[in-house]
């Protein structure tokens, strides 16, 4: 369900995460001193986008499921709060559902949790629809012929997914994804009981 146990060697610990060069190489005295942070942060966000396929990431939100909650607020917001409705693919992790309903009820978005295939668009009323790739209990689906379906109805696309699955699958912004978001855990940070764990979030250039 989005954490996974992860190991990461003592090489990489000890010359890296434990070296200082790498992420502040100013003396500290420096007005520099964050010069090393900032090249971590960029390196970071070319590494989500080169993986995701979009053309901008954050760095970063405070972890997926805040993510996904701010993926519907933004869809809810680009209809100008004319369509209220946001559909969740029953396959996204539960903890995601969870926050948007949560943020979703004040701000008065209804979420619709239902299999991908039986999703209603006829009404004209949906701004939103969040996908999981791959699904909570690993399944990966093609959701290219989907997606135009959401985009045909003037919905947006939003993809959860695992940045370490997206070193063997299709990046979602090669199928038309609006928005990508998910966690980073997957890149040697442990599973810290539940997180949370840094999110990125990634958005494509609207024409």
């Amino acid at each position: 369900m989005g954490y996974y146990g992860t190991v990461t060697p003592n090489v990489i610990l000890r010359n890296i995460m434990e070296n200082p060069q790498w992420y502040t190489p100013y003396t500290p005295y420096q007005a520099e001193i964050s010069q090393g942070r900032l090249e971590s942060l960029i390196n970071y966000q070319t590494m989500v986008k080169d993986l995701t396929g979009m053309d901008y990431s954050n760095a970063s939100l405070l972890d997926e499921a805040t993510a996904a909650a701010e993926a519907m607020t933004m869809c809810f917001s680009q209809t100008k709060k004319k369509k209220a409705v946001f559909y969740i693919s029953k396959d996204v992790h539960p903890q995601n559902i969870d926050v948007i309903r949560t943020r979703a009820e004040p701000i008065g978005v209804k979420v619709v949790v239902s299999d991908y295939q039986t999703m209603d668009f006829s009404k004209d009323d949906v701004c939103g629809v969040l996908i999981q790739y791959p699904g909570t209990e690993g399944t990966v689906i093609d959701y290219a012929e989907f997606v135009e379906k959401i985009h045909k109805a003037g919905a947006m696309a939003v993809c959860a997914t695992d940045l370490l699955a997206l070193t063997m699958l299709k990046p979602p912004g090669e199928f038309g994804c609006d928005i990508v978001l998910g966690n980073a855990q997957r890149f040697g940070v442990p599973m810290g009981y539940g997180g949370p764990h840094a999110a990125f979030f990634c958005y494509i250039r609207q024409t």
